[in-house]
């Protein structure tokens, strides 16, 4: 800061001027110590010739900036400002503030997603984008399998499964291997093999190699290319870089164990997941299964048919509602489900696979764990359809006539899985062509709903209903028993619900006769 009279005369010099004017103080002439540009201006501005104030020029080497503040009548006041530290200033906030937008978007992008392909082609892109002219990111699948995601300079991303030996990229096996994590690795373009370089040899410059950090292993690696030989990132890459790459190791490791667990559930859900009815010899059969949340695929609420069941006469249908809701239930689902499925060759004694279920299930040890059921045995014989009947704890089977009548079979019997000895009662009932016999859960009875939407659907409007469906296919028949009971209960909550029709074909039995 200067304090110059209209004379040219300096009357005022701080600290900072003094060392950037040699020999400036009070007293002595401007033009003695300053540019002669800082001097012309002084006059003109004191002259009244000067429209924009400012003046602008070099001192020594750097430039300064001087602008005019009046100090009364006779004087100027000249603040001086480094021009050039004033730029770089402005452009290290610019390019600070690019990194920071830049990481803002990466960690949208990156974290937007669970799905590994999008996280993987979103770290190449970013990369691309951002620290290098091209990038790679490399996962490892097996030993000798890897995963490799490239974005070319022109932002297009390509997937590969390829069979590489890391070793072959010097740093590229260091980075794979996880913790602790290694340097980022400077590379000769000449040294990298030509998976790296994609036939671009001539237009990369230099190759950098960097670990993605997982959660406790390497998720993978990231190579860069760039056109220009310089190896080293800049100050800012310094700081931004590691950054970057530990948010795209993070959402690349949260979703390849999303996928990894999404593929286990996927696996083990469609051993869970109803069957698609089979079809049975000499009979007609539709089996219908609607979880209790919209979002549930499986639940308490079970069926399965067994082409051949016992002595080899009959097929075996199972129709099932065990204790809880959702994944739980599901699992117990799952268990009952395949202990039955070891029991098929005693279908023939329904009292005896009761028993033994029973026991299974109580020897496992869970005192709140149990299931209602029904079996329905199925043997053809001439136009007819005869199916042995036992209801353990279960809502019971209905017979719909030809006429239209319906008839409960009362096959009653303890629920399974509680009391270490069980009762049960088998019923047989002879179905005649268009006939069917109705297994269902209770969560179609127990439907709650209605106008004022506490009421059960219950077993006598069930009844009512099938009075209409005289000599309906079982398909329509399910479909039209599960619709009632998701119509009664409207949007509010409800049980899941299985439905069962076991029909006796009209067209004759082609069958020979003994």
């Amino acid at each position: 800061m200067l304090t110059v009279d209209t004379a040219g005369i300096i009357e005022q010099a701080n600290e900072a001027a003094r060392l950037l004017l040699a020999g400036a103080a009070a007293g002595v002439p401007l033009a003695r110590v300053a540019p002669a540009w800082l001097s012309r201006a002084h006059l003109e501005v004191c002259a009244g010739r000067r429209v924009d104030q400012r003046a602008r020029g070099p001192v020594g080497g750097p430039v300064f900036e001087a602008h005019p503040v009046h100090a009364g009548r006779d004087g100027v006041t000249w603040w001086l400002v480094d021009v050039d530290d004033h730029q770089r200033a402005v452009e290290e906030l610019r390019a600070e503030r690019e990194w920071t937008t830049f990481m803002v978007e990466a960690s949208v992008e990156l974290l937007s997603s669970l799905n590994l392909e999008r996280c993987m082609e979103a770290t190449a892109r970013l990369a691309a984008r951002r620290l290098a002219d091209a990038a790679l990111v490399v996962m490892p699948l097996t030993p000798r399998q890897y995963a490799i995601v490239h974005c070319d300079p022109r932002g297009e991303v390509s997937h590969e499964h390829m069979s590489v030996d890391p070793r072959m990229l010097p740093g590229l096996a260091e980075a794979l291997q996880g913790f602790p994590l290694p340097p980022t690795r400077w590379v000769e373009p000449a040294e990298a093999p030509g998976w790296v370089l994609r036939d671009r040899g001539g237009e990369v410059g230099s190759v950098a190699v960097t670990a993605l950090p997982g959660h406790g292993l390497a998720t993978g690696a990231l190579v860069l290319l760039r056109r220009t030989p310089r190896a080293g990132f800049s100050d800012a890459e310094e700081v931004f870089a590691p950054l970057f790459t530990a948010w795209a190791g993070a959402a690349i490791s949260v979703a390849r164990l999303y996928a990894e667990q999404a593929a286990i559930a996927e696996t083990l859900m469609a051993e869970l997941l109803p069957p698609t009815a089979p079809p049975l010899e000499g009979v007609e059969l539709a089996a219908r299964y609607r979880p209790a949340g919209d979002s549930e695929r499986v639940g308490g609420d079970f069926y399965d048919v067994h082409p051949v069941g016992g002595s080899g006469r009959e097929s075996l249908v199972v129709l099932g509602d065990v204790s809880g809701k959702g994944l739980e239930a599901a699992v117990l689902t799952g268990r009952i489900r395949n202990i039955l499925r070891a029991l098929v060759p005693l279908a023939d004694d329904h009292h005896r696979v009761l028993e033994l279920l029973n026991g299974a299930m109580l020897a496992h040890g869970d005192p709140t764990s149990f299931v209602t059921l029904v079996l329905a045995s199925i043997e053809r014989r001439a136009d007819q359809v005869v199916v042995r009947l036992t209801s353990a704890g279960h809502p019971p089977p209905l017979i719909l006539r030809n006429d239209g009548r319906v008839e409960p079979i009362h096959a009653v019997g303890t629920l399974i899985g509680l009391v270490e000895h069980i009762t049960s009662v088998t019923e047989s009932v002879v179905l005649e062509p268009g006939e069917t016999c109705l297994l269902y859960s209770d969560g179609i009875v127990e439907a709650r709903g209605g106008p004022l939407g506490d009421e059960f659907f219950g077993e006598e409007r069930l009844c009512e209903q099938l009075r209409q469906c005289a000599g309906m296919p079982p398909e329509a028949l399910a479909d039209r028993v599960q619709m009632l009971a998701c119509q009664w209960v409207g949007a509010g909550e409800h049980d899941d619900m299985a439905v069962v029709a076991i029909t006796a074909p009209r067209e004759p039995s082609h069958r020979a006769q003994p």
